[in-house]
């Protein structure tokens, strides 16, 4: 009896202290570091930061130097944290003047990847994904996408910052967290295609994709009275697990309102397919798209950083980092439940 009693007493501090760990290290996320950075990425020095321009280029090196500051190591197999690329100019987007060309025409881009390597199980991956990337400068209006994605990449920053923080503080995930900035999803998803045709990290053990794109605002034509939400969508479609393991974890911190509107196949908006977490999914890694929803600023010069509600992305950034610190910590992997 007594050693039943010292067992459950063990068991009580050691869940205590994970416990105790993910506050500290999810209350380390906070909205005015998230306003810092975002007035900066949004700002007109990046012009919009379309693939492939010198304004995407300033976006891919602010990125770098945070990781750098932060000491986050590069992904292995990129050039200084850049997984280069090419793809083929669009004929849509002749405003913008200012892409960068190889000799043979292609527009020059570039992924931005680091990582945080896990101390008990590092060949097995949790990758946190935004798109870097937007619409650019056309003629005289510069689209500076906080909200898209904007939102999603600072989140990102946010929340390799305090993984780093934890990992200083011997309390670093098990699994290796990949912090996956992707350019070209306003081509059509590209630079996460190329990710996935062209693997840093094997595919296999890879366990979850974590995708962030637009979480910094309100859905204006929410009709659900309840505006402290996000929407998840394909939490469910490869493995159930994952969706429990996401709504026990927002149940037990964050507790914010989980909306699964645009999680249903049938849905005509298919955002499932619309965004970076898809080329993933098409892999058979699990995954969870966190998304506010569209709004009239959408692709319009008018999404600017005045208007991100930041006390809403301070909550759904850490709603995200303490799902991560959970499967990057948990003793077994999620495993797909269903193919696709």
């Amino acid at each position: 009896m007594r050693l039943f009693f010292l067992s459950l007493l063990i068991l009580s501090n050691f869940l205590f202290s994970q416990n105790y760990s993910l506050e500290k290290y999810s209350s380390s996320i906070n909205q005015n570091d998230l306003k810092k950075l975002l007035k900066v990425y949004s700002s007109d020095f990046f012009e919009g930061r379309f693939t492939g321009t010198i304004g995407e280029k300033r976006a891919l090196n602010f990125l770098r130097d945070f990781y750098v500051s932060k000491n986050i190591k590069p992904a292995k197999g990129t050039n200084n944290y850049f997984q280069n690329f090419t793809l083929s100019p669009s004929s849509k987007r002749k405003g913008n003047t200012r892409l960068k060309l190889d000799p043979n025409g292609k527009i020059k881009s570039s992924n931005l990847i680091a990582i945080i390597e896990g101390s008990e199980k590092p060949e097995e991956y949790v990758v946190i994904s935004a798109h870097l990337d937007h619409i650019g400068k056309i003629g005289d209006n510069i689209y500076n996408g906080a909200d898209d994605n904007g939102s999603g990449t600072v989140a990102i920053l946010e929340i390799a910052e305090a993984f780093i923080e934890a990992k200083i503080n011997g309390d670093g995930p098990k699994r290796s967290v990949i912090f996956l900035h992707v350019s070209a999803e306003e081509n059509g998803i590209r630079g996460s295609e190329f990710y996935t045709k062209n693997p840093l990290y094997k595919l296999s053990n890879t366990i979850v994709n974590l995708n962030i794109d637009m979480i910094g605002r309100i859905d204006p034509k929410r009709t659900n009275e309840n505006m402290d939400y996000i929407y998840l969508i394909g939490s469910d479609r490869l493995s159930q697990e994952l969706h429990e393991i996401s709504e026990s974890v927002n149940n037990k911190t964050t507790k914010l309102y989980l909306d699964y509107k645009y999680n249903d196949p049938l849905d005509p908006n298919r955002f499932y397919e619309r965004s970076d977490h898809f080329h993933f999914a098409k892999n058979n890694i699990p995954v969870i798209f966190y998304f506010n929803g569209i709004h009239d600023d959408y692709h319009k010069p008018s999404d600017t950083v005045d208007k991100i509600n930041f006390p809403l992305l301070k909550k759904r950034t850490r709603l995200i980092f303490n799902t991560a610190w959970e499967l990057a910590n948990r003793n077994d992997r999620v495993f797909p439940d269903k193919i696709k």
